[in-house]
């Protein structure tokens, strides 16, 4: 009977000391909270209004420059070689209006881009602090999301061994 309480003991001690050694850690599904959020999908219906109506403006610009292009091929026998040539400087004029149109829009850091800031970020937050007073309370060492891989979004900074790979590298 001693001898099977000492193993037991020995086993949760063990069981501790692993506990210990490897840490503490969660997964969390962010995407999966996120669309569970009312203002979430607020946020994110508005940033599909915008972008439709974005999108109906580039539309419109590019069906007009279609129809300059259209005009210019029926056309081009029957122009002089200046009035030819004006044609096409302002066919290349609208056109890069219609690519910079475009590129404000929905570029990098476009409008989209933007509202998608304004809108989302704050909500992001939001559940980022929820997720760090989470790891804090429990003692977590850190948090992976396994929404779109897996990425540690949360990482207790003591677990960072970053400095002693750079000494066995030789790197000060």
């Amino acid at each position: 009977m001693k001898k099977t309480v000492f193993i037991a003991c020995l086993m949760m001690v063990l069981a501790f000391a692993t506990q210990a050694q490897y840490g503490r850690y969660a997964i969390v599904d962010t995407k999966y909270i996120l669309d569970k959020l009312p203002e979430y999908k607020e946020a994110q219906k508005k940033l599909d209004q915008f972008s439709e109506q974005w999108q109906k403006e580039v539309d419109s610009k590019q069906s007009a420059l279609d129809k300059m292009y259209k005009d210019f091929e029926a056309e081009q026998v029957m122009l002089s070689p200046e009035l030819k040539k004006k044609r096409e400087d302002e066919l290349f004029v609208r056109e890069k209006e219609v690519r910079d149109l475009q590129r404000k829009r929905f570029g990098f850091e476009g409008d989209l881009f933007k509202k998608r800031q304004e809108l989302v970020k704050p909500i992001q937050d939001k559940v980022y602090n929820a997720i760090q007073k989470l790891a804090v309370n429990r003692q977590l060492d850190f948090i992976l999301d396994k929404s779109e891989g897996i990425t540690v979004i949360f990482a207790d900074p003591k677990l960072d061994r970053s400095e002693d790979i750079l000494k066995e590298l030789g790197v000060k």
